[in-house]
């Protein structure tokens, strides 16, 4: 199993279920909306040295608030949006990546509330219910793993829509990105042939993660400890029957994406660790550690991971792997691991440094997918010219 398991995947879920794969032409009508969460990414990042307190310029007031619906709902929550209704096909499925868009483009430019919160919380509705269509077209684990994670990123938003603080819904929104990511990965498992006793293993992490969040409407300090038990359970689950165990030994692309997998599925360790540790103790230091050892550690790794086969699929471009994609990878695990220890031990100075190199790491990738994505179709067009001759001799 490689890499290119992995791209045929998702090829087969840009071109939808049962339909022929599409042909290798730019989607131009999707570059807005990649642009839109680049944009959204963007300033949340700027957003984030904000709140770590660096003497950056406000450019809006707001933005300092707005760091992670941005990060969650106007990066995230977009690309994964425009990811399922590539997969669904449909013209009516967009409507939750333009929603969610729009909500962080009025978000950034600061529109009065509740236009923002409003927008992004249609947007996953509008998730909810292409999930529902996927779920009509083949009902699976993979698939209901993944549509729960929709129903709570539009939880989550429900609670912020009603001014509920951050503070007090973040699991939500984390519980959007785990349960998606973790569907993913299941999906893609599928092609190893799982074994019988590998099932109930993955339902009872699964399971304990869903409970915690339930114990936590009533009970917040039993029910994230409960939901980081559930996180713990299946990080172990994917680092011992995901495919990243059988490829991180093979070269290029396929060892990279194994490496950034293994990566992932420790901080989702350390994360559920962390929740169930400090429970419902939300001091400055102990939050952060709870919240970025999932969302910076955990689904940033994986982003790192997928990137190379997602974007390709979205765009129906090739994107050209360089060993450059190292440096955003290990400097996002360096300066996470100062952060971390920074939290640990109290020490602000190093928590802001970490916070930067974080922001720093972030950008490299963006930099170095842009320049892949653009080298992929530059190499395209110079050898279309030989294919297409090649072509023509065949006939």
């Amino acid at each position: 199993m490689n890499a290119a398991n992995e791209t045929s995947a998702a090829d087969s879920r840009a071109s939808g279920a049962g339909r022929p794969p599409a042909r290798l032409a730019l989607k131009y009508e999707r570059l807005p909306l990649i642009a839109l969460s680049m944009f959204a990414l963007l300033a949340a990042l700027w957003g984030g040295l904000l709140r770590l307190g660096w003497n950056a310029p406000a450019m809006e007031p707001g933005l300092y608030m707005a760091h992670g619906p941005l990060m969650i709902g106007g990066f995230l929550g977009t690309l994964i949006s425009l990811e399922r209704a590539v997969a669904l096909g449909e013209s009516w499925s967009y409507a939750a990546p333009i929603l969610s868009g729009m909500g962080a483009l009025a978000l950034i430019l600061g529109v009065p509330d509740p236009v923002g919160p409003l927008l992004i919380t249609l947007g996953s509705l509008g998730l909810v219910a292409n999930f529902a269509a996927i779920l009509r077209r083949q009902a699976a684990l993979f698939t209901v793993t993944m549509a729960l994670g929709a129903i709570a990123w539009f939880a989550g938003n429900i609670l912020w829509l009603a001014h509920t603080p951050v503070m007090g819904m973040f699991f939500w929104w984390a519980a959007f990105l785990v349960l998606t990511i973790v569907g993913e990965r299941l999906e893609l498992s599928r092609l190893t042939g799982l074994s019988e006793r590998s099932r109930p293993l993955f339902l009872l992490g699964l399971g304990v993660f869903l409970a915690g969040l339930a114990v936590t409407l009533h009970a917040p300090a039993y029910g994230l400890r409960l939901a980081g038990l559930g996180m713990f359970a299946m990080a172990l689950w994917l680092s011992r029957y995901d495919l990243a165990r059988r490829t991180a030994r093979q070269p290029g692309l396929t060892r990279f994406i194994a490496v950034n997998l293994l990566a992932g599925y420790f901080w989702l360790g350390a994360g559920g660790l962390a929740w169930f540790w400090f429970g419902n103790d939300l001091t400055t230091f102990h939050y952060d550690v709870m919240l970025h050892g999932v969302f910076l550690g955990f689904v940033f790794s994986m982003i790192f991971a997928h990137a190379p086969i997602i974007f390709p699929a979205v765009l129906q471009r090739p994107l050209s792997y360089r060993r450059a994609f190292y440096v955003h990878s290990v400097l996002l695990h360096l300066s996470l691991v100062l952060r971390v220890g920074a939290d640990l031990c109290g020490w602000y100075t190093g928590y802001q440094w970490g916070g930067l190199l974080n922001v720093i790491a972030l950008l490299v990738f963006v930099g170095n997918t842009a320049h892949a994505v653009a080298s992929g179709m530059t190499r395209a067009r110079e050898i279309a010219p030989l294919r297409a001759a090649l072509h023509k001799a065949g006939e």
